[in-house]
Order: C-alpha cells, then structure tokens, then sequence
C-alpha cells in the first residue's frame, strides 16, 4: 500500500501565500514524477504542476511565475509554494505520485483564496 498525503491547505487573502506539502509512504520503490492537482465544484481536475525525479518542473499557464513546485527526493516529498493567490486558484488540490506501475492519488487539501 502507497499513501499519499497533503498537508498546508487553507484559507488565505488574495495576493497571499501558502505552502502545500506533500509526502508518499509505504511500498514505495521509485517514484519517478509527483504532481499536483486541483478541482473548484463543477469542473474538471487540472494538472496544476509537475515534476519529475531529474528535476524537470511544469506549470499550466494560469500558474506560471506565481507557483513553484520542489521536491525531496530522498523523502519522497514534494511541495507547491503559491504566491500572489487568486481567488481563481480557489480548488481542492491533490498530490499524485507516479510510479512506472501505478499512480497514487491523496485525499486532497483544501485553498480558498478570499478576503
């Protein structure tokens, strides 16, 4: 079993900063990308950010230049600094881990951008 967990979701101004955390467990031999994902009601999830275990990142265009995407490796954590917030970004975000056999998906953590 592989668990994948977020952690740093909540509720934040407009133009404000939060820091997802991310981390997988359990039977875990290499992971070679992690992601994240968000879903506001009413559409579809979208890939937010990625980046692979060489180090590559990308970023969906609404993102670009105010989000950064990291990852530990050796810890098998990744993480989502989002700066200059919207209320747009406003979702339920979710981590994946991507394994060659398998992707594992946490249960999600929630951002909403308001005043």
């Amino acid at each position: 079993q592989v668990r994948v967990v977020e952690s740093g979701g909540g509720l934040v101004q407009p133009g404000g900063s939060l820091r997802l955390s991310c981390a997988a467990s359990g039977s875990i031999s290499s992971i070679y990308a992690m992601g994240w994902y968000r879903q506001a009601p009413g559409k579809q999830r979208e890939l937010v950010a990625t980046v692979t275990s060489g180090g590559s990142t990308h970023y969906t265009d609404s993102v670009k230049g105010r989000f950064t995407i990291s990852r530990e490796n050796a810890k098998n954590t990744v993480y989502l600094q989002m700066n200059s917030l919207k209320p747009e970004d406003t979702a339920v975000y979710y981590c994946r881990a991507d394994m060659r056999t398998n992707n594992y998906w946490g249960q999600g953590t929630q951002v909403t951008v308001s005043s």
